[in-house]
């Protein structure tokens, strides 16, 4: 079976954040989903709500493992969000995630200074974003610069989506995944802040922290991040392929064992 890719973006942005990533997939056969969230990309006329969102998520997550065993791989805001999703009591159809610039539990004193922060720029002229554009100018690579706003930006549910991200339980939920479990972070990401907690507490975890990145890992370090992406695949594969083997030895044990209880009946 396939391992099949199931993408989710960061606040503000969209799916478009991940063509680089979508076209090495898609260049190696690999198939991959980019979803929009609930207030995003082509959804930006829809509410931003958590259950709209874990919806999204369980909706493609479902469909692609149909087809074959789940890497789901996710981005700051779709990073925690998935969190909570594959941490679920009833554990969803993954097979393996990367939770990529999401290591920070968004409570308290951090979670307010970046809603004040959010909220200044979009009083600012054109909500901040000559100022945006001049940051994303300088840091990122000319193959990923376009892509990281060419789903346009969502102003509306940016608040709406921070102040939603209080109530999860992030910590019980790292707890209860059982599958490979890659954070991956830019050394300079204001989100690492608990990347050792969340590393202790989670049981099958790798953190992996690229040199030289800030907190757009997968726009500023594309080729770095494709390379990780691969890694998780071929782990998901190799362990696929491990189950299906160990599940047709029994079946061959239990065969044997069945004829031999004939012949000695």
């Amino acid at each position: 079976m396939t391992v099949q890719v199931v993408l989710v973006h960061g606040i503000r942005t969209s799916a478009s954040m991940w063509r680089a990533q979508v076209e090495h997939l898609r260049a190696r056969n690999i198939p991959v989903t980019a979803v929009d969230l609930p207030g995003h990309g082509t959804r930006m006329a829809e509410t931003f709500t958590l259950d709209g969102a874990f919806a999204t998520i369980d909706g493609a997550v479902r469909a692609a493992a149909e087809r074959g065993p789940v890497l789901l791989a996710a981005h700051s805001m779709g990073g925690l969000l998935s969190i909570e999703y594959v941490g679920r009591e009833d554990p969803p159809p993954v097979a393996g995630f990367i939770a990529a610039s999401c290591t920070s539990i968004p409570r308290g004193v951090g979670l307010a200074t970046y809603r004040v922060l959010a909220g200044g720029f979009n009083r600012l002229p054109g909500r901040g974003q000559r100022i945006t554009d001049a940051v994303l100018d300088r840091t990122l690579p000319p193959e990923t610069r376009a892509d990281f706003g060419a789903g346009g930006y969502a102003y509306d549910a940016q608040d709406t989506a921070l102040r939603s991200l209080s109530v999860l339980d992030l910590l019980t939920a790292l707890h209860r995944i059982d599958v490979p479990l890659w954070f991956i972070n830019g050394q300079f990401d204001q989100l690492r802040a608990n990347e050792r907690l969340f590393l202790h507490v989670a049981r099958d975890a790798e953190l992996i922290v690229v040199p030289r990145t800030s907190h757009l890992v997968t726009a500023m370090r594309p080729r770095v991040f494709n390379a990780l992406l691969d890694v998780a695949v071929a782990t998901i594969a190799a362990r696929a392929s491990a189950a299906v083997e160990a599940r047709a030895s029994a079946a061959v044990d239990r065969d044997l064992g069945t004829r031999g209880d004939l012949i000695d009946s």
